[in-house]
């Protein structure tokens, strides 16, 4: 049933859209980015930006410039990214700024490629990152708490916030410099914890936006997540949502940004991915930006990449948002419209100028009207309206300005002019691509492979640390290995009856194995979810006189957020025997002894040089034994395909190429599908030799080597679904939709598996034809495409021989092989 609406007068307010003062670069060109209650402004203009988060050290120096090159041709116009605290400072007072920490290389290649900088200074970051991005010697200052007003932590946060700062001055990358980073951020989701610190959480905020202003940059800051941002601090929404759950800008003269627009949810251990579709991303944009007039929307993350080594934080997977735009491999799950500025296209990109007006706002049960006048950069006035169906069921059908539309669920449709519908999020005009991988090795030959059995520390007075307590673990550790070793001595008084003996621990840690007089007697994991201490129970067998009770702590990962993170305790705090119905026997306060990491550890036997230190022997009966190390070689496969391991076979450790840790890995952790979260290991071709690479794993748990693969991972499979009423993508020239197939370089269409123009049914997965379908369909699309690595068509009957049934919406869908 139609809807009638009535529309009230709207009072049109034209906004100026030039900025007071101004700055000039190094070449006489003025450069100034600076504010108002619509946008970001750069050198007067006022513009509506997208961007994507991409981290370097997430990545390789030989990846950036490819990735960077997608996020541009997707249409974005900005790369935001994290600066990593602890990967630059690792030692108080010592920097590194090399290899995948090089931010200047990084930051400059954003620009070679004409693309602008969102500099997320924090320095606490969260991200999923090892504590949260501080380095782990900041938990040892003297009086030190964190993320407070507490002068220890100020001084030590000012003094890397100015080096970061200075050094991009130095380096001339901020935009009124001529450099690319055209606005920053202090701290980082702080309005989470500020209540934990009672008074002295809002004085930090004012002192942390005052020492930031303070550097005098040139370019505007902002604090994600804190809703009492100090002027002119501009403060901004990170979220699914944030048309909905974003309280707006906290002054009528500071725009709404959206600093985080998550593409997907970051997969930890013992979980299923959770991926989001590209119509939910499109529908929140549009409405961020009608609703509450955004103007910086950032895609987070657009590549996530890889945690190497062991800088995922706890539960993390080493894949971090494979699920983006780009994945880990930095190929293109998704290009087209929605890994761009899809509303920018109408809305104030480069060809307009927000400028807003009163907004007329009208609500019905189902759907809202939310309607703008903007003022083109020819002063010729335009009206846009958004019509917004939250509903994920219902279509109706609406009438706006004696127009008869109907509305898709939970879609909007964005109208040009008021009139014509140029874009709706429900159809969304993007390439998918299915990405497969295939095996190129096998390494099942059991005369390549050699094994190390790690040796369980059993004698306390070669211990590093000695004491009648148990030791915290990170502590101890200083967050440098996952492993601690407690070792403590039992004397066993064997009795008659047969007594039953009980071993009772429990710790802070994520995983404890259990070892008596150097035997495994189980283990115990805690997971993501986990609340409370992990608890291990295992009956045991003791020799008469002295035992050895070997306990490894492990972590994997260390937090990244919530107040009070120094203060956070993990690792052993209870054990105790229970023998028969004797009375417990608590060894808590027995001299314990610690070895710090492992054995292969300290002798970098994943090294070529360290595994030399420690004698190898055959693998024959060494699978499936917890805490071996193995080592084998494997080619480098041919072509510029990505490459992964294939590590399903095995349980829980760490992974090294050629000394380079790819990251953890636990695929015997599965999820409630039965799955591993993660079973493929990217290894970045920077890490490969031209043959025989060496390939070294920790094995915690047990495992099998002898299956491991080495895969090609890549796109084989892209697909375009695209209706008539679609707007037009990105690249295309025409003034109809079409349908965009891509194939990855390297590689060409190599044969059509599905076409058809009409109404198909299904999707890029599930395909049929409909009951409307032009037999041309197949035989115009393999003419245009075999044999191209890029080829288009337009959603258009008269590429099709004519309309194959009138009066009929018509989509062109097109599943295609790339080889």
């Amino acid at each position: 049933m139609a809807v009638a609406v009535a529309l009230a007068m709207l009072t049109v307010c034209i906004c100026a859209t030039t900025a007071t003062g101004s700055r000039w670069g190094v070449d006489g060109v003025r450069r100034e980015v600076t504010y108002d209650g619509r946008a970001l402004v750069l050198n007067g203009a006022r513009r509506i930006m997208f961007s994507g988060e991409m981290h370097y050290t997430r990545s390789t120096p030989e990846m950036w410039p490819k990735l960077i090159a997608k996020a541009r041709r997707g249409g974005l116009d900005v790369i935001q990214t994290y600066v990593f605290w602890n990967v630059h400072e690792p030692l108080q007072g010592q920097y590194n700024f090399e290899g995948r920490y090089d931010i200047v290389k990084f930051i400059r290649e954003i620009q070679a490629q004409g693309l602008y900088v969102s500099l997320r200074i924090g320095p606490f970051i969260e991200a999923e990152w090892k504590y949260g991005g501080f380095p782990f010697w900041l938990h040892d200052v003297p009086n030190i708490t964190f993320r407070t007003d507490n002068e220890p932590f100020k001084q030590h946060m000012q003094r890397f916030v100015t080096q970061i700062v200075n050094m991009m001055k130095h380096e001339g990358l901020y935009y009124p410099q001529g450099g690319p980073i055209i606005v920053s951020q202090i701290e980082n989701e702080y309005q989470m914890v500020e209540p934990a610190f009672g008074p002295s959480g809002p004085s930090y905020v004012h002192w942390a936006a005052e020492m930031a202003l303070g550097l005098q940059t040139g370019v505007p800051w902002m604090m994600c997540k804190q809703d009492d941002a100090p002027d002119p601090i501009i403060n901004t929404c990170n979220g699914l949502i944030c048309g909905e759950t974003f309280v707006g800008p906290n002054s009528p003269s500071k725009p709404a940004l959206w600093t985080e627009n998550w593409t997907t949810r970051y997969p930890i251990y013992g979980n299923d991915t959770k991926l989001r579709s590209t119509e939910d991303i499109a529908f929140a944009v549009a409405l961020f930006i009608a609703r509450k007039g955004g103007s910086f929307v950032s895609y987070y993350m657009y590549h996530g990449g890889t945690n190497f080594g062991r800088f995922a934080s706890s539960y993390v997977t080493t894949s971090y948002y494979d699920g983006a735009p780009l994945d880990e491999y930095a190929t293109n799950k998704f290009s087209g419209t929605v890994s761009r500025s899809y509303m920018a296209t109408y809305m104030g990109s480069s060809q307009r100028t927000a400028c807003c007006s009163e907004t007329f706002f009208r609500a019905t049960d189902v759907w809202k009207i939310l309607q703008y006048f903007i003022r083109s950069r020819t002063t010729e006035l335009k009206c846009v309206a958004f019509l917004v169906n939250f509903d994920k069921h219902q279509a109706p059908t609406v009438v706006f300005r004696n127009i008869s539309l109907q509305l898709a669920p939970k879609s909007i449709s964005i109208l040009s002019d008021c009139r014509t519908v140029v874009f709706e999020t429900a159809k969304v005009n993007v390439q998918h691509g299915s990405r497969t991988n295939g095996v190129v090795q096998s390494l099942s030959d059991t005369h390549t492979w050699m094994a190390f059995k790690e040796p369980i520390p059993h004698d306390i007075s070669k211990a590093v640390y000695t004491g009648n307590q148990l030791l915290e673990h990170l502590s101890t550790t200083k967050d440098e290995t996952d492993y601690l070793w407690y070792i403590v001595s039992y004397e066993y008084k064997q009795s008659d009856d047969g007594q039953h003996v009980l071993l009772n621990v429990e710790s802070g840690a994520h995983i404890l194995h259990a070892f008596v007089n150097s035997a495994f007697v189980g283990s115990v994991h805690g997971s993501h979810e986990t609340r409370g201490n992990i608890i291990l129970n295992a009956n045991i067998s003791l020799k008469k006189g002295q035992n050895t009770i070997s306990l490894l702590s492990v972590m994997v990962g260390s937090p990244d957020s919530g107040a009070h993170m120094e203060k956070r305790s993990f690792g052993i705090c209870k054990v105790s025997i229970q023998q028969g119905q004797q009375p417990l026997h608590i060894l808590d306060n027995e001299l314990w002894g610690y070895q710090v990491g492992l054995f292969g550890e300290g002798n970098r036997i994943y090294t070529q040089e360290g595994s030399y230190s420690v004698e190898w022997t055959d693998i024959y009966n060494l699978t499936y034994i917890p805490l071996t190390w193995y080592q084998t070689t494997f080619a480098t496969p041919i072509g510029s395909d990505a490459v992964a391991l294939n590590l399903t076979s095995m349980g829980k450790g760490e992974v090294w190429i050629n000394g380079e840790s790819i990251g953890r890995y636990w695929v015997s952790f599965k999820t409630p599908s039965g799955q591993p979260s993660q079973s493929l290991y990217h290894i970045p071709q920077h890490f490969l030799k031209p043959r025989d690479n060496h390939l070294v794993l920790v094995e915690e748990m047990g495992g099998d080597p002898l299956q491991i693969t080495v895969n090609t991972v890549s796109i084989t499979t892209v697909c375009g679904n695209v209706n008539e009423l679609s707007a037009p993508g990105l690249h295309t020239q025409g003034r109809h939709p079409e349908v965009r197939l891509r194939c990855q370089r390297g590689k060409h269409i190599s044969a059509i598996e599905f076409a058809s123009y009409g109404n198909p049914a299904g999707d890029c997965t599930t395909f049929s034809i409909g009951s409307c379908h032009a037999e041309s369909s197949e035989s115009v699309i393999k003419q245009a495409c075999i044999g191209k690595r890029v080829c288009s068509m337009p959603v258009s009957p008269a590429k099709f021989g004519g309309d194959p049934c009138p009066g009929i919406q018509k989509s062109l869908l097109v599943v295609t092989n790339c080889r």
